[in-house]
């Protein structure tokens, strides 16, 4: 009888061992249900709304739809506008996240220490990501003034001649990319140095035990341990890069001769100016699949060049 007892009281407690695994296995997921469910309302579900749209005839949003299959992104691609903004959204994406990174990198690795000059420098440089991007492009509007502008008082002073850096369509994109640069570096710097403050101080001190000077030391030992946080940074910049649009607006509206115009300033014209729902639907579409295609494939190369250390 004790046997039986015994035998009956084991099952009882496997099962409920089983149910707490089964319940332990289920919390995560309820717990990340809320989350889900605002992602797919405000993500998901207007994505599918946009690739619809894109499929149809609608011009306005209270037009009725009409299917018209791929018409929408036969007049997309066949738009020189559309052409000239992935273009010019290429160049300010390179001409962007390259510079970006790399002075982020710089400022990250001369101000790792912590000391009262690099807390000071560390909000310097941080500050601009502070300052919202339609107040950055106003501010630079006076900056980039030709003749009176702040740039060109200077200039003046060094002997050089004015310069028309938003009105000149072979610079305005460059101006541009160099107030994006400034606007974005400090905040890069602060994944890099919250990147660096993770990696062993045993691995340079090794380093520099076998020798190697400062420049040794950053290619063989940092980058490598840095790797993770470069990808994710990469990611981040190239996302900005498509994304960001209010500086388009208020400083060149696309020109001179859309020299300017990027992919989603293109999408607002299209939508807003120009009220072709099914053409801005369409670049939308578009847009975010190479969005798509090039965070994986920046992500799944660097992280076959990635260390991760242990």
């Amino acid at each position: 009888m004790v046997a039986t007892d015994t035998v009956a009281t084991d099952r009882a407690a496997l099962f409920g061992n089983t149910r707490r695994r089964k319940a332990g296995t289920r919390l995560p997921y309820l717990l990340l249900l809320p989350a889900l469910f605002f992602l797919t309302l405000f993500t998901y579900w207007p994505l599918v709304q946009a690739m619809f749209s894109s499929l149809s005839s609608k011009r306005r949003v209270n037009d009725p739809d009409t299917f018209a299959g791929l018409q929408n992104y036969q007049r997309l691609f066949a738009d020189t506008d559309f052409q000239a903004a992935a273009v010019n959204n290429l160049i300010y994406a390179v001409g962007t996240v390259v510079p970006s990174i790399i002075l982020a990198l710089i400022f990250a690795l001369m101000l790792r220490e912590s000391t009262r000059f690099s807390a000071f420098m560390r909000s310097a440089l941080f500050f601009p990501t502070l300052i919202p991007l339609v107040a950055a492009s106003a501010l630079f509007i006076f900056i980039f003034l030709p003749d009176i502008g702040l740039l060109d008082h200077y200039l003046k002073k060094l002997g050089a001649r004015s310069v028309n850096w938003t009105g000149d369509p072979s610079i305005a994109l460059a101006s541009l990319i160099a107030m994006t640069v400034w606007k974005n570096a400090g905040y890069y710097m602060l994944f890099f140095l919250a990147g660096l403050q993770g990696i062993s101080k045993d691995a340079e001190e090794a380093a520099i035990i076998e020798g190697a000077n400062l420049f040794q030391r950053i290619w063989y030992v940092i980058l490598p341990l840095l790797g993770p946080t470069i990808a994710f940074v990469v990611v981040i910049a190239l996302i900005n890069s498509i994304t960001q649009v209010d500086h388009v607006i208020v400083m060149t509206q696309g020109g001179p001769n859309n020299s300017t115009s990027l992919l989603l300033f293109y999408i607002y014209q299209q939508a807003h100016e120009y009220f072709d729902l099914g053409k801005a639907t369409a670049a939308t579409v578009v847009t975010l699949g190479v969005l798509l295609v090039i965070s994986v494939f920046s992500l799944r190369s660097m992280e076959r060049r990635i260390h991760y250390e242990k």
